[in-house]
């Protein structure tokens, strides 16, 4: 009897283990699963659970450009957020309001890139309201003790690629240089970024708002606008290949 009522104690913890197992799998890891399990899903801030079991965390998901699906990690639009911050802010995210301007934080970007094969785009939009974007092939960023190097794939677009010759840096702040300059492209062009010696895209500078006298360190992307040029809105966001 002692061992019937073990084997059934035993099913009914195997169970709920099962059970527990099935739920966890069906969360959404990113924005792309969220449009999966709803196609009239609207944009705005969800939840997602990373498969890494560390507990999940909000996002904003774009369902709206070219099919949906997009999990947001950078946005500027007017201003109103200091992205010249140091590499415990870029590391943890800010602010909290993910409808406004945002870092959604390097931990929480490298634990949604590797678990798929993921795509970027970047949307921009100048003073004018002109629009471009720049797409690539393929998204990921190292660990905190790689300092989030930055691995793209090939680019297409209608914005130029400015962001190729950042491939294969590590991620610098005003307070962390990792860059191959003599000196430091985050404390010169007041920004964060995957810099090397320096930069042809800068989105997390200064938010100067259109022309500016001062070279390099506006939000730019040079080959759109220039270095001399500071853009409106900027999006920056992944999605999974397939």
């Amino acid at each position: 009897m002692k061992i019937a009522m073990d084997q059934l104690s035993q099913k009914i913890a195997d169970l709920s283990k099962a059970d527990a197992n099935d739920t966890e799998a069906d969360k959404p890891q990113d924005c792309q699963d969220i449009l999966d399990n709803d196609e009239t899903t609207p944009s705005g801030v969800y939840m997602v659970y990373p498969r890494d079991n560390l507990g999940g965390f909000l996002v904003f998901c774009d369902m709206d450009t070219d099919g949906g699906g997009w999990t947001l990690f950078q946005r500027r639009q007017d201003g109103t957020v200091d992205f010249y911050r140091n590499w415990r802010d870029y590391k943890t995210g800010f602010p909290s309001n993910l409808n406004g301007e945002f870092w959604l934080g390097n931990d929480n970007l490298y634990r949604l890139a590797v678990q798929k094969v993921y795509q970027l785009r970047v949307d921009m939009e100048d003073v004018e309201g002109n629009t471009a974007y720049a797409a690539y092939s393929t998204f990921a960023i190292s660990p905190e003790s790689q300092n989030y190097t930055l691995h793209i794939g090939t680019y297409s677009g209608t914005a130029g690629d400015s962001l190729s010759y950042h491939d294969g840096r590590p991620f610098s702040t005003k307070d962390r240089d990792n860059d191959v300059y003599s000196s430091s492209c985050a404390l010169e062009f007041k920004g964060a970024w995957w810099y090397g010696d320096c930069h042809n895209s800068n989105l997390n500078g200064l938010y100067h708002l259109g022309p500016h006298e001062t070279g390099a360190e506006g939000v730019n992307w040079k080959h759109w606008k220039g270095h001399y040029y500071s853009l409106k809105r900027t999006e920056m966001k992944i999605r999974p290949t397939s």
